[in-house]
């Protein structure tokens, strides 16, 4: 693990004091006291409780041990990120336990357990959690399933004294926490504004979907959130009896992965919730129900409940389902290779769907997925989403492909195919085990516990894959892709915009029609191979390569080819089998005209798929079997981006493909148009609530109604075709520099080598125009008034966004950062005024933007999503706030709240490559970032009140921020605040 820490240990180059920097940064692991040894520790030959039953290999790397009260727990040590504890505590409880006049409780304990508890006062978790360090949100988090709820701690810079008061503070959680009427009612509103907030028209759906494909059982009707009458009715009383009936020590699992001692961390345990007894006699958990077929049904023809759901906004979409019982299992090797099996018949299936859209098919996309759902069935589930009002060709087509997988064996090479894929997805996974995150792994935990499951080393899983390959043959991946389909309960839902498509009768009549067996989207055998593909161009010649300069890591270097194209390198062992590949090149926004606003969006959606070379989807997705490759593309602020995550032995085809699509682009229209209908499928969904609102003009707004940055509308996206497309992006292919950046494992010499033969072979660029680099978007006049949108989603459902401008550029970089720090104070105390106090919003944020490629442009943006009589609330607050940092300076607690996560952020992220892949990308054409990079840890965590003060008179208090409300449709925007005032607890959520 040596190599992990030269990433940390450059750091400490950093023009700041030593001391700022995490204890745990200075030391291997946190030293221990001497401590009599764990009593419940499963050790020799006893079984660990998670694999009775099963021949699974058992994970030595966790230490499993069984108390006397019946708590369970799961240790072992992880130094990844260094000096980081990831606890999680699972409760076998979630919404599927509850009563009929409980339901949403699970939910709303899982939210009071941080208000109050025995060593925690009323709204002391947040902040507590702060000061040790740990962001809200990220590292502080707990969710609740239709059949657990999780507790989610990830500490960082622990302590012998941290982690010592972090397990007195969760015990305090788990075990005492205070409900009582006062904390429900504080809590209530808070969580009834998060169910608003998931309300609308894709709510209506999902809640109808579910109702439908598990009518009968607990699930169809138990959603965690709750319903409103419910949450309304509580008492602290009743919540209290639900924490006694179910928070029990046989009902709890702790997972604990990070930078400590297991025996340690299991001694803790032990500690805090040894002497823990449930409350009365143990209670059973309900029975969750079956999936039973309508009393009567033909087993010829078992097309049980149907539902046909008109939301004039929402595209067309079918769902159904083969369901069946779901019962506990043996985990076994032999029940785990059947699990392989059906997912690679599965695999099979979706490629040949998927072959079938891209030619133009019926449908935009198609899926087949198998899951156990919330411990109540066993599913096959098939959706698709028509392209037109004729949904029954759509229904025969997907159901022709899967009828062809049900009586003709897969060929060979289609199973060798998908095998390749699974190989290197679990060989990945393989190499990269010392550097998985101790947060994944106390995950992996929970989710085993959850399906009743063991729980596998990345070697183990391998082992049994590559164990498998006399069971890879099309007879018996013909049995597993049967069996999938087999059931004797059916039930669908169709989605559509227009009642006249068609009812419950048709969808029945589709449904019991015979598929008619369509053979035409196998995959014929073809062989592609990258020995076989053309070069881009003569190779170059490197014409300079040294260190970037970056003091305390001189591996960081750069590499420069005769034809422009820069490249920075670090090859490094500190994630093995990881490597990321970027490319920057072009303008990225600033290259695009006002009326070339409908290819922007396309871009990102159909310029890698429309291919290179002779290179379609299909051939580009032969090359990369049995390879981790990637192929993401993204457009920036000023740069347009290639990137992957990649491996040694592929980098230099991963080169060859990113240079290959600059060089010798492929113009293929299928994608396009696929996209074009795609595109216009979701343009109404955007009206469906507030978000959506948001998601789609905020953008565009917010940059002055730069065309550049609006969402295409239908009449919009008419015109547009492939041609147009090919003229917008052709040329900004070729266009500016080009910068390469790959970090991670690799070999130097090789992969300068395959630059040269691909970067460096591509023709000299064109410049970007001095027009095009003078354009940096504008921000809005505040002057105007609040800006008021309209949203078609519900009636109890409105946003509201107030925005600053700030800067951009490199050159204030280091301001930037120290407004970072401003941005997370208005956070907090946001949260506080319309979350903790008024219970107006669930999750309001502050985020700032600052684009390091222009010389302007960035905000600084608040926004919530509240019930629409609330926005001149949070308009007053916001603008209050940003008054009161402009003329107070913060408290040295409040400020201490916000610098010590964010030192711990920026410490975790700097053990990684992709930190300063993203600090140093862009510094080929400006080495001021790498100088940036040594006051990096200091700017983001160290500070003054005053300083704190300075910033927000220079951006928040100098001017008014510029406002937009989103509200339903035929409403008018209130003015005035309700009665009470602006933080009056009492003026929602009530």
């Amino acid at each position: 693990m040596k190599p992990l820490f030269r990433a940390i240990s450059a750091l400490s180059v950093l023009a700041i004091p030593a001391a700022a920097l995490s204890p745990a940064l200075a030391q291997d692991a946190v030293p221990q006291a001497e401590a009599p040894p764990p009593a419940s520790l499963q050790t020799g030959d006893e079984t660990p409780w998670i694999y009775e039953g099963s021949d699974v290999p058992q994970d030595k790397d966790w230490l499993f041990g069984e108390m006397d009260n019946g708590l369970r727990y799961a240790v072992r040590n992880n130094r990844v990120p260094p000096g980081q504890v990831s606890i999680r505590v699972r409760i076998d409880a979630g919404s599927l336990h509850e009563e009929e006049s409980e339901r949403g409780y699970a939910h709303l304990l899982e939210h009071l357990l941080f208000r109050e508890s025995k060593y925690l006062g009323p709204a002391q978790a947040i902040p507590t959690w702060q000061r040790l360090g740990a962001t809200f949100g990220s590292d502080t988090n707990a969710e609740t399933s239709p059949t657990h709820t999780v507790y989610k701690l990830d500490l960082p810079a622990i302590t012998p004294a941290k982690l010592e008061e972090s397990f007195k503070l969760i015990s305090g959680m788990i075990r005492e926490p205070v409900l009582n009427q006062a904390n429900v009612d504080a809590e209530v509103p808070i969580v009834l504004a998060e169910k608003r907030e998931r309300g609308g028209a894709g709510q209506r759906v999902n809640d109808a979907t579910r109702e439908t494909l598990f009518a009968g059982q607990r699930l169809a009707n138990r959603l965690p959130i709750g319903t409103e009458a419910t949450l309304s009715a509580a008492t602290g009383e009743a919540v209290n009896a639900f924490h006694e009936r179910w928070y029990r020590p046989e009902n709890t699992v702790i997972a604990i992965a990070g930078d400590v001692d297991p025996v340690q961390l299991a001694r803790l345990i032990e500690e805090y919730f040894g002497d823990w007894e449930g409350e009365g006699p143990t209670v059973p958990a309900p029975d969750f129900g079956d999936p039973v077929a309508p009393a009567g049904a033909d087993p010829e023809n078992p097309v049980g409940e149907l539902a046909v759901l008109v939301e004039p906004d929402l595209p067309r979409s079918v769902t159904y389902a083969i369901l069946r019982p779901w019962r506990p299992v043996q985990d076994t090797i032999v029940y785990n290779e059947g699990l392989l099996l059906d997912a690679l018949a599965q695999s099979i299936i979706n490629r040949r769907l998927e072959a079938r859209a891209r030619s133009g098919g019926s449908y935009l996309y198609a899926q087949v997925q198998q899951d156990d759902v919330s411990r109540s069935t066993d599913a096959t589930f098939v959706s698709f989403a028509p392209l037109s009002d004729d949904w029954q060709a759509a229904l025969a087509d997907v159901r022709g492909v899967i009828a062809d997988a049900l009586v003709n064996p897969p060929t060979q090479e289609e199973i060798d195919r998908e095998r390749a894929e699974f190989d290197i997805a679990f060989a990945s996974e393989l190499e990269q085990k010392t550097v998985l995150a101790g947060s994944k792994l106390a995950d992996q935990i929970v989710q085993a516990v959850d399906i009743r499951e063991t729980v596998a080393a990345p070697e183990t899983v391998l082992n049994v894959f590559r164990g498998m390959e006399e069971r890879f043959t099309p007879q018996e991946v013909l049995e597993h892709t049967q069996q999938l389909f087999e059931g004797d309960v059916l039930r669908a839902v169709y989605v559509t915009p227009d009642a006249s498509d068609g009812d419950e009768a048709a969808l029945r009549l589709a449904l019991n029609e015979a598929p008619q067996v369509d053979g035409s989207a196998r995959l014929a055998a073809k062989s592609v191979s990258f020995e076989d593909l053309p070069p881009v161009g003569e190779p170059g010649t490197v014409v300079s390569e040294g260190s970037l300069g970056l003091t305390g890591i001189p591996e960081i270097e750069e590499v420069e080819f005769d034809n422009g194209v820069k490249a920075i390198l670090w090859s490094n062992d500190a994630e093995p089998g990881r490597v990321t590949v970027k490319v920057r090149f072009g303008a990225g926004y600033r290259a695009f005209e006002p009326e070339d606003a409908p290819y922007v969006a396309l871009g990102e959606m159909a310029l890698v798929g429309s291919g290179l070379g002779e290179l379609g989807q299909e051939e580009l997705d032969r090359l990369a079997t049995g390879r981790k490759m990637g192929f993401d593309f993204a457009i920036e602020d000023a740069v347009f981006s290639f990137t992957a995550q990649t491996r040694s032995a592929d980098v230099a085809d991963q080169v060859y493909l990113f240079a290959a699509k600059l060089g010798m682009p492929r113009w293929d229209p299928n994608p396009v148009l696929r996209a074009k209908a795609a595109a216009e499928l979701a343009y109404d969904t955007f009206a469906t609530s507030p978000n959506g609102v948001l998601n789609r003009d905020l953008d565009f707004l917010i940059k002055d109604r730069d065309p550049r940055f609006a969402t295409p509308d239908r009449e919009m996206m008419a015109q547009v075709t492939p041609e147009g497309f090919r003229e917008v992006w052709e040329p900004l292919l070729s266009e500016g520099p080009v910068e390469v950046l790959v970090f991670g494992e690799f070999d130097r010499e090789a992969t300068i080598e395959a630059l040269r033969k691909t970067f460096g072979a591509l023709d000299a660029r064109d410049p970007i125009a001095s027009q095009v680099v003078a354009r940096v978007p504008s921000f809005p006049d505040a002057g105007g008034g609040t800006t008021v949108l309209e949203h078609r989603g519900d009636a109890n459902q409105a946003a509201a966004v107030i925005a600053w401008p700030s800067g951009g550029g490199v050159e204030s970089l280091r301001e930037s950062r120290q407004l970072e720090i401003l941005t997370q104070l208005f956070n907090n105390r946001l949260m506080e005024a319309m979350r903790e106090k008024a219970g107006a919003s669930y999750a309001p944020q502050v985020v700032s933007d600052w684009p390091k490629d222009l010389s302007s442009g960035g905000t600084i943006l608040a926004l919530a999503q509240l019930k629409p009589e609330d926005v001149p609330v949070f308009f007053a607050e916001a603008e209050r706030i940003a008054q009161d940092l402009s003329t107070t300076p913060p408290g040295t607690d409040e400020l201490g709240r916000v610098t010590e996560p964010l030192r711990q952020l920026i410490s975790r992220a700097s053990t990684g490559n992709n930190f300063w892949l993203y600090h140093l990308e862009g510094a080929t054409s400006d080495p001021r970032r790498v100088a940036l990079i040594r006051t990096l840890l200091g700017d983001y965590s160290q500070t003054t009140p005053e300083i704190m003060q300075l910033l927000a008179q220079r951006y928040l208090g100098a001017r008014s921020g510029w406002k937009l409300a989103v509200i339903p449709e035929g409403q008018e925007l209130a003015t005035k605040l309700p009665r009470g005032g602006a933080q009056a607890p009492e003026m929602s959520g009530r």
